[in-house]
């Protein structure tokens, strides 16, 4: 990982899946589900947490290339179905509302760069009553997904915030790749879907094992 750096971020945007929100077994789950009910081979579970912040089509064609168009479909329904069973049991992680209220009330500028849809993310804020911290959100739908850097060049502009002054934060390597691409520095959680050997091998500017070590980085630089 690299040195701290002696600055401060105003900008800070989130993942969601795997970063805020406790989803990555039901994602996994539901991708295994999907590809069982239409008689694909099953991902191991090492490979279907890989593919956890990509786009979902970009997501199951990883899964199962080469499908035609009709079994595409097929496959999309059923994630989709298996997903949406679980899916407003998701929590936020421990801790979460409030490393968001510190971060507001210390001026920051928050925002959420994410591999649902905007359909999805929607979702999930009216469950889980945070919509109103993001001042800027972007979804894999609306533009290039993950780790093409339309997603915080778009948050960026919206906001008008630099890319020095902007830090991403995720749990997988597609979220560290894509504030790589964007020139934005990256914090890597280790308690979602990517195990902490392969998000350090990026050198994130710190990587952190728990929402409570992120809450303490954050404070000291933001």
């Amino acid at each position: 990982m690299s040195d701290p750096v002696a600055r401060r971020f105003r900008f800070v945007v989130f993942d969601w899946d795997g970063t805020l929100a406790d989803s990555t077994t039901l994602i996994a789950d539901a991708i295994q589900a999907a590809c069982r009910d239409i008689g694909e081979p099953v991902p191991d579970r090492t490979t279907a947490h890989y593919v956890i912040g990509l786009g979902l089509a970009d997501m199951l064609d990883h899964i199962a290339p080469g499908l035609a168009p009709a079994r595409q479909r097929e496959l999309t329904d059923r994630y989709r179905h298996h997903f949406l069973r679980g899916d407003a049991a998701v929590p936020l992680f421990a801790g979460v509302p409030g490393m968001l209220d510190e971060l507001d009330a210390a001026g920051c500028l928050l925002g959420v760069a994410t591999g649902k849809s905007r359909v999805g993310l929607n979702r999930a804020f009216a469950q889980q009553g945070i919509g109103h911290r993001f001042v800027a959100t972007r979804c894999a739908d609306e533009g290039f997904p993950k780790p093409h850097p339309d997603m915080l060049l778009h948050l960026m502009e919206r906001v008008g915030a630099d890319a020095r002054e902007t830090l991403m934060i995720g749990d997988t390597t597609h979220d560290v790749e894509l504030a790589r691409n964007a020139g934005v520095a990256a914090v890597a959680v280790s308690y979602g879907a990517h195990p902490s050997a392969g998000l350090a091998r990026l050198d994130p500017l710190a990587l952190v094992d728990s929402v409570a070590e992120l809450r303490l980085w954050l404070r000291a630089n933001t």
